[in-house]
């Protein structure tokens, strides 16, 4: 029975839904949340999580759902659920605090006790109903909690005043304005990255094992920035993309990528699929096509892109969030397999050849006797194996996959979450660009311009973004990601098909991000000037499961400062970089997407406009996609597009023409034919 205090229903996010009928008397981050626990007195019990989040449901099957561990929760504290995917302001400031505060990383479900004027007196993770993993009971949590709030409030007061302090001393600052930049952040990073290299199953690290995307892609850019002379690091890039494809990180069936790999070697994945790990995959998958000519790069980029269209993207145009690791209560069961499923899924000789590729032949590699799949086997070699005709293994697998596909779409689903997230929206728009110029796939780069459209029409008021939409609702102040991201994608969709309404919209962003976003030291904190006031305003350059998005911003007004001639988006791009120059310097590699914007700053990208019909100008932008040039930016601009700034002055001739300026350098225009090179 749903309790009469417990307001989660009337929220848009799936995962507070999901808590609406706990006997838990829960409330959303709200003014009237914060003033209840300010006139009650009692603390805060903040629960951060989100709907695709495997231990989140595990203690709340446990816990939240218990009427006696309710009632504990409800005498003691005021209890606050909050979606970390709607309110990142919040998470990061708490997922910080529970790193200083307990010297462990964080995660999810994030559980933090705080005084009534949100100062953390104590955090943690997951707790168990029940001691068990060396963890004390999650009552034994509570009553602890409270009794310390009662007895030693002089002591929390302290510790309180203690942890702002330190919050506000990580804020980096300004670096020195008379300093020269230099490659030196770029070369030990190098160096870094050689280091925790997994030679033998590529990747970086053991188990648990994420994919690094933005490492992954600096490699790849420097390989190039170096003329293919760095070897080993090209091999670091493919080794780990050929791992990732052909191991249980990939989904073999539906395309796609799941979160991270519980192990070192990306067997058994944990089976949350996000949009954002897509997103970035789908790009980096590209680019190595683009700069290799490896065919099994452009099938995973392909496969990945229609798995998003198909299953991730809503029929107004946006993308939706995530897919939940659990089906039925259990982890992953959505997706493993038996032979005896096989079997009777497919045709005999169908089977035979699909247990050898996807690896049933061997032992189970996961729980309840049952298979994840992986690919164990060439088909030339299965085929082999079986005596079958190479060309004849192909038809035969590919008649295996779809109608494997076609049984699992019968099972029950994992939980989509479809809520729609800007930040995550523009990596995407980002990653479909991308691919659509490499893949010759126009249908990605109009999958993407519906999700800007949407995003356009429903998100963008008065001149500002709002962060998520779910039915109906546009809701929360958008944060530093949702602008740099969107706007970093913006300038991708360009430069794969033309629309005058996109750079205007590009440019609105980064002035907004200028406006409200940019710290006067340097760097944009991640909550605007007028957002609601926290403990604490993070300003990130760290990157995560995303890129930092002081990292993207200084990318975007790099590109968008040379397209327009906008000195003051190059001052700002450089000012953010000094300001992270402290720790750039001592955490390299912890800052992939910062450094690509210190090589930018230091080696301004090639800039290339071309000026034509449509017709003139699409073999052009053909050859110029299919080429991997990380440090080119080329647009494709018809002749009827109406164009301002330094960009109105590359204007259209009586044949199809090039402008390419190199830094602040550029050549005389120069008309396209045969045997031109740009």
């Amino acid at each position: 029975m749903q309790c009469m205090r417990n307001k989660l229903s009337e929220e848009t996010s799936p995962y507070l839904k999901q808590h609406a009928e706990n006997p838990v008397h829960w409330q959303a981050w709200s003014d009237e949340a914060l003033e209840e626990a300010r006139k009650s007195g009692k603390p805060i019990l903040l629960s951060v999580g989100y709907s695709a989040c495997h231990w989140c449901h595990v203690m709340a099957h446990e816990s939240f759902e218990d009427e006696a561990t309710a009632r504990v929760m409800n005498d003691l504290f005021v209890n606050i659920k909050v979606d970390r995917e709607e309110r990142p302001d919040i998470d990061k400031i708490y997922q910080t605090s529970h790193q200083l505060m307990s010297g462990q990383a964080g995660g999810w479900p994030l559980t933090v006790f705080l005084t009534p004027d949100q100062v953390p007196i104590f955090t943690g993770t997951y707790f168990p109903k029940e001691r068990r993993y060396g963890m004390p009971a999650f009552r034994e949590v509570l009553v602890a909690i409270d009794q310390y709030y009662r007895g030693k409030p002089d002591e929390i007061r302290e510790r309180g005043a203690h942890l702002i302090q330190t919050l506000g001393s990580m804020q980096t600052a300004s670096g020195d304005d008379f300093a020269a930049l230099t490659a030196a952040p770029l070369a030990t990073a190098r160096e870094r990255m050689s280091a925790n290299y997994d030679a033998e199953h590529g990747g970086f690290g053991g188990g648990p094992k994420f994919p690094h995307t933005t490492s992954l892609e600096l490699l790849l850019a420097q390989c190039r920035h170096d003329g293919g002379a760095d070897a080993q690091a090209l091999t670091m890039v493919t080794h780990s993309l050929d791992c990732m494809a052909q191991r249980g990180l990939y989904d073999h069936l539906a395309g796609g990528f799941f979160r991270y790999s519980v192990d070192g070697a990306w067997a058994i994945p944990h089976f949350e699929k996000m949009l954002y790990d897509n997103a970035q995959l789908l790009a980096l998958y590209a680019d190595a096509y683009a700069a290799t000519g490896t065919p099994r790069y452009a099938s995973v980029a392909s496969a990945t892109a229609d798995w998003v269209m198909r299953d991730m993207q809503d029929a107004r145009g946006g993308y939706y969030s995530t897919l939940d690791a659990d089906s039925e209560h259990e982890e992953g069961k959505f997706y493993v397999w038996s032979p005896e499923q096989f079997d009777a899924a497919l045709a005999p000789d169908e089977s035979a050849l699909a247990k050898r590729v996807f690896g049933l032949t061997g032992p189970p590699n996961f729980e309840r006797k049952h298979w994840h799949l992986y690919l164990a086997e060439t088909p030339d070699a299965a085929a082999k194996e079986l005596g079958l005709d190479v060309s004849r293994a192909d038809e035969l697998l590919e008649a295996a996959r779809a109608k494997l596909l076609t049984t699992r779409e019968q099972r029950v689903w994992p939980g989509r979450d479809e809520k729609l997230l800007v930040s995550w929206n523009g990596l995407m728009v980002a990653g479909m660009a991308r691919a659509a110029r490499v893949l010759a796939r126009p249908d990605l780069a109009e999958s993407a311009t519906r999700a800007v459209d949407f995003i356009r029409t429903e998100l963008w008021q008065d001149g500002r973004l709002k962060a998520t939409y779910k039915d109906g609702r546009a809701r929360f102040a958008a944060y530093l990601d949702d602008y740099a991201f969107l706007a970093f994608g913006l300038v991708e969709l360009l430069q794969a098909r033309w629309r005058d309404a996109d750079l205007a919209f590009a440019r609105e962003l980064c002035d907004v991000l200028l406006a409200h976003f940019e710290d006067p030291l340097g760097g944009f904190f991640f909550t605007a000037d007028d957002h609601e006031r926290l403990i604490h305003k993070p300003k990130p350059f760290v990157d995560e499961a995303v890129p930092a998005g002081n990292g993207i911003a200084a990318l975007v007004l790099i590109e968008l400062g040379h397209l327009l001639g906008e000195q003051r988006y190059l001052d700002a791009a450089e000012r953010t970089v000094r300001a992270a120059l402290h720790t750039l310097e001592s955490y390299p590699d912890a800052h992939a997407t910062l450094l690509r914007a210190l090589e930018e700053l230091l080696e301004p990208p090639k800039l290339v406009v071309l000026r034509g019909t449509p017709e003139e100008l699409e073999p052009w932008g053909t050859k110029l996609a299919a080429a991997y040039e990380p440090h080119r930016l080329a647009f494709a601009i018809p002749n009827d597009a109406k164009l301002s700034g330094l960009l109105a002055e590359r204007v259209p001739r009586e044949r199809a023409v090039a402008y390419v300026c190199e830094g602040m350098t550029c050549r005389a225009p120069v008309e396209l034919g045969d045997g031109v090179v740009l």
